[in-house]
């Protein structure tokens, strides 16, 4: 496995006015870097299919594109991938921004799939995708977790991730994903401008370090339950799923249909559970 590509800053430092009582005040504030990122399938004979574009906070590239992959069905397990790395040809404003994903055959890859170069904003999912059956057709088998969950350790899981997030906490601008241990151990966190790409962020990782499926795993988000996410948490394995906002309707419904645990609004000391609640002791 290779990698390749400097790290690129995921936030800046900018000039505003803020305006107060007595005037303007001219100062600095530190933002939230947030640029394209282009992911590309290069074949075994070189040729090149652009499959994404999708506004990302630089950082992770490489684990964002394989979890990507792997959650669109196009990666089934890390030997299918020979490297992932920044396209060392990309000039100007896309210089650190193109990301190759080398497969070693292209039998699982359909290019006719994304013929339209799909644009993925940074507060959506794959538009169209929500579907249960791409669940269904995906996914082999149902999520495994035998663990119980205590109201106590539900309400350390916020405050945990939020002293992890070195660039929320300068910035204020980052969605943010974390995966813990049953026994409460953070394992890793990431940050991006969108939340779906901080998931794909913690699933490439898993990928990447042949970590999948991740079963009594729990994946806490600091936003909203989407049904994308409880699909990309799914297709990883990942049987409880915990956000400190609200689950759609079609999230609910994955998570019941497929044994998951699935919590919303954990904030303010309290938390609502939609699905799995056998996994939360009482």
């Amino acid at each position: 496995m290779t990698f390749a590509g400097e790290p690129r800053g995921s936030e800046q430092q900018v000039s505003m006015i803020t305006m107060e009582e007595d005037g303007p005040h001219p100062r600095r504030d530190r933002v939230v870097v947030e640029e394209p990122l282009e992911i590309r399938v290069v074949l075994p004979d070189e040729t090149r299919h652009s499959i994404s574009v999708t506004m990302r906070t630089p950082g992770q590239d490489e684990e964002l594109a394989a979890g990507f992959m792997f959650t669109e069905g196009i990666l089934k397990d890390r030997a299918s991938m020979s490297a992932v790395e920044h396209c060392p040809n990309a000039l100007g404003a896309a210089a650190g921004n193109v990301v190759n994903v080398r497969i070693i055959t292209d039998a699982a890859f359909d290019p006719k799939r994304f013929t339209r170069n799909v644009y993925t904003t940074s507060s959506c999912g794959i538009c169209g995708r929500a579907s249960l059956d791409l669940i269904r057709q995906s996914c082999p088998k149902k999520p495994e977790g035998s663990f119980e969950l205590s109201y106590d350790w539900m309400m350390g899981l916020s405050s945990q991730a939020r002293d992890t997030q070195a660039v929320f906490e300068g910035t204020g601008g980052l969605h943010a994903a974390a995966l813990f241990e049953p026994n409460g151990e953070l394992l890793f966190l990431r940050e991006d401008v969108g939340r779906h790409n901080a998931v794909d962020k913690i699933l490439g990782t898993l990928f990447l370090d042949n970590r999948l499926p991740a079963s009594d795993r729990v994946l806490w988000v600091s936003g909203r339950a989407s049904f994308e996410l409880v699909q990309k948490a799914v297709l990883a394995g990942i049987p409880a799923m915990a956000a400190v906002g609200a689950p759609s309707s079609l999230a609910i419904e994955a998570a019941r249909e497929f044994g998951m645990t699935l919590i919303g609004f954990l904030r303010d000391g309290r938390f609502n559970v939609y699905a799995g609640a056998d996994r939360i002791a009482t």
